[in-house]
């Protein structure tokens, strides 16, 4: 479903970061992850930036749009 294993994720928390249950649900997993050791994604570059701009232009609203 979400492609995350929550029972993993909860025993790494609670047993391995000795969090409390509102602690561990109160992080995000990009938090999680990083508490956990993983690397943190780079900052998102101009050129990266650019391309996705470039793919995902914004469309012109109408006037009467809001």
């Amino acid at each position: 479903m979400s492609g995350l294993d929550w029972p993993a994720l909860l025993r790494a928390g609670i047993q391995g970061l000795r969090l409390s249950p509102e602690e561990f649900w109160r992080l995000t997993p990009a938090e999680l992850r990083i508490m956990l050791g993983a690397a943190a994604s780079p900052p998102l570059s101009r050129a990266r930036l650019q391309e996705l701009l470039r793919a995902y232009p914004d469309l012109q609203k109408e006037r009467d749009d809001g």
